[in-house]
């Protein structure tokens, strides 16, 4: 399995948060984003490659890609995982990854959601996914960034 220093979902995936103060806290050295649409979308590969500094190997790729290269032999790489919403990470987990944390970044407001915290609206179907998710023992956090202190998301329901 490889070395998952961060798994965080933010919907805009690689933006100046993560690759400076994200990067710098876990000393990631790999950015793996998991989107199934993304990955199928030359233009946006494009630009969340140029988003990142060349001192990251970079990959964007299927939820079922994905899980494959995250459950691969750890070879010295501290990985990021980035993703949009809690449903990736549920299926990353059902495809055998192993992940214990789970970084709550960026959910922006769209047709369906509630603000939970500040930047971050959640609908209930996606509510329901965290809840599942700590039934399976991952830990669910909020924090937007690194300075900012971690609030437990049972604690913002």
């Amino acid at each position: 399995m490889l070395n998952i220093v961060l798994t965080r979902i933010d919907d805009r995936l690689i933006h100046g948060q993560v690759v400076t103060a994200w990067s710098k806290t876990t000393k990631a050295n790999r950015i793996i984003v998991v989107d199934d649409e993304v990955a199928q979308d030359e233009f946006m590969i494009k630009i969340l490659q140029m988003a990142a500094p060349n001192a990251f190997k970079i990959g964007i790729h299927t939820i079922e890609v994905a899980a494959e290269i995250l459950k691969g032999e750890d070879i010295g790489e501290r990985v990021m995982v980035l993703v949009k919403t809690p449903k990736t990470v549920e299926a990353l987990i059902e495809g055998g990854v192993d992940i214990k944390t789970l970084n709550l970044g960026g959910m922006g407001a769209v047709v369906g959601r509630k603000q939970l915290y500040r930047n971050i609206s959640i609908s209930e179907a996606e509510k329901e996914c965290f809840k599942r998710l700590i039934l399976r023992g991952i830990h669910v956090y909020v924090q937007i960034v690194p300075d900012a202190s971690a609030k437990n998301i049972e604690t913002l329901f």
